[in-house]
């Protein structure tokens, strides 16, 4: 799978901040456990975080409260991908031979102590989880999934 980015959110409303140079939409594969990894903007600018797990992985298809990882908020999504423009969807791109058939597990950065920039009405004076922590959340999440695939 090509590393791919987006910027394409119009974030002029929200304030200065670091969200205003960061991707809204990024696709990867974790180098060491070789999952497929997406980090996807909501539309109140919270960034998301999610490992695909395939047929094989025995979370596929599995419900998020049933999952046991530590990734920040806990898990808040499992699913197949969710169409929609590829720029903002919890879905991937895939190159000739590979899986397209995943199952999403992830998290989101909009818990109460998290600062949402998108939110105008809600800003609680929290804490703006940016994109390297939440990278770091994933390739924390992909290889507890990893590894719960070879127990």
């Amino acid at each position: 799978m090509k590393t791919i980015e987006y910027q394409t959110m119009d974030k002029s409303g929200w304030g200065p901040g670091p969200w205003m140079h960061e991707p809204d939409k990024k696709q990867w594969n974790d180098p060491t456990t070789g999952l497929p990894c997406l980090i996807v903007r909501n539309q109140l600018g919270a960034l998301c975080g999610y490992v695909g797990v395939s047929r094989a992985h025995p979370d596929f298809e599995r419900d998020y409260d049933n999952v046991e990882v530590r990734v920040h908020g806990g898990l808040t999504f499992a699913n197949h991908c969710r169409p929609g423009p590829e720029d903002a969807s919890i879905c991937h791109l895939v190159e000739d031979g590979e899986d397209d058939h995943v199952w999403w597990l992830g998290f989101d950065c909009a818990h109460c102590d998290d600062e949402v920039p998108g939110n105008t009405f809600m800003r609680w004076g929290g804490l703006y989880r940016d994109f390297d922590y939440v990278s770091r959340e994933v390739t924390h999440l992909a290889s507890q999934l990893k590894a719960r695939g070879e127990a």
